[in-house]
């Protein structure tokens, strides 16, 4: 009998690349995990995984009790949710990671709304990038996480997570005053590519999304410049230290004291913002409340 916790380290393994990653990510230790590792070997009569001084890998065997154990866990979740719903779970505590902006439109209204239509469930909110929320959602620390669209990302048909779609949002060109565009209507990317450029670190997703806008406009951006924080951003580009790409909703309310801001020519760069939780879960009766009130915050989605 395969043991499902097992099925739950092997996944963590496969996603992690590493024994000591996916040990971190579940609070086991490294010797635990390869412990349970053994253990399903044993029990599956296969090997599972190959460890080289790269990390580890699936092997073909692995590989095809990979592709059971999404549908199995997901399959577990629907069985936690039916019988949560049994029991009339109304009340509990259900944890949502978000980047900042994400927080800002959408889970601070919808704590709101649920302190009013959903008093038995508690909120707690951790602050993540998109990149970072996904796996934190896979590895069972967070129940939902709001995240966006970015290469490398687990696709909407992934097996192991649902997709709620919440809003997408055009990013804007922020120059500074001074800048040869700052009259400018729309700004043109391709007239931006030998400025020097302000932007948000390679991971993040933002960054893909600048990134691939300037491919698109035939050019790869000098980004001499780098932060997270689009605060940050904005204030360098007031200080005549580069341009940048900046999404509309995390400009509402910011100092744009020193800056212009364009709408881009032609097609807009766009974030996508989605929920996911953990595959089998979205009918949960405490995390469907909260994937509800996080489509009800969503702004409408000019960008489609």
């Amino acid at each position: 009998m395969i043991e499902a916790r097992r099925l739950h380290i092997l996944r963590a393994v496969a996603d992690h690349r590493t024994v000591t990653a996916a040990a971190a990510a579940l609070y086991l230790t490294p010797s635990a995990v390869s412990q349970q590792l053994t253990a399903l070997e044993q029990e599956t009569g296969h090997q599972l995984v190959e460890r080289s001084a790269k990390g580890v890998r699936l092997t073909p065997a692995g590989e095809i009790l990979l592709s059971h154990t999404n549908a199995i866990l997901a399959q577990l979740e629907r069985a936690a949710a039916e019988l949560a719903a049994y029991s009339s779970g109304s009340a509990g505590t259900v944890t949502v990671a978000s980047f900042a902006t994400g927080i800002a439109e959408v889970v601070a209204p919808a704590v709101a709304s649920l302190a009013g239509s959903a008093p038995g469930i508690r909120i707690r909110v951790r602050d993540a990038e998109g990149d970072a929320s996904l796996p934190m959602v896979l590895d069972r620390q967070v129940d939902v996480a709001v995240a966006v669209e970015y290469r490398g990302a687990p696709s909407a048909d992934d097996p192991r997570l649902t997709h709620v779609p919440l809003y997408a949002e055009p990013f804007d060109a922020v120059v500074p005053v001074t800048h040869r565009l700052a009259e400018t209507a729309e700004v043109p990317l391709s007239e931006l590519a030998k400025d020097a450029w302000i932007g948000p670190y390679p991971g993040n997703p933002c960054h893909d999304v600048v990134v691939l806008a300037c491919e698109n406009a035939g050019f790869q951006p000098r980004l001499e410049h780098s932060s997270d924080d689009f605060r940050a951003v904005v204030a360098l580009a007031a200080a005549d230290a580069g341009v940048a790409l900046v999404p509309r909703s995390a400009l509402r309310g910011m100092d744009l004291a020193g800056v212009v801001v364009r709408p881009v020519d032609g097609v807009a760069p766009t974030r996508r913002v989605f929920a996911a939780v953990r595959r089998g879960a979205e009918e949960h009766p405490l995390i469907k409340p909260v994937l509800d009130a996080l489509q009800e915050a969503a702004p409408a989605s000019p960008a489609g």
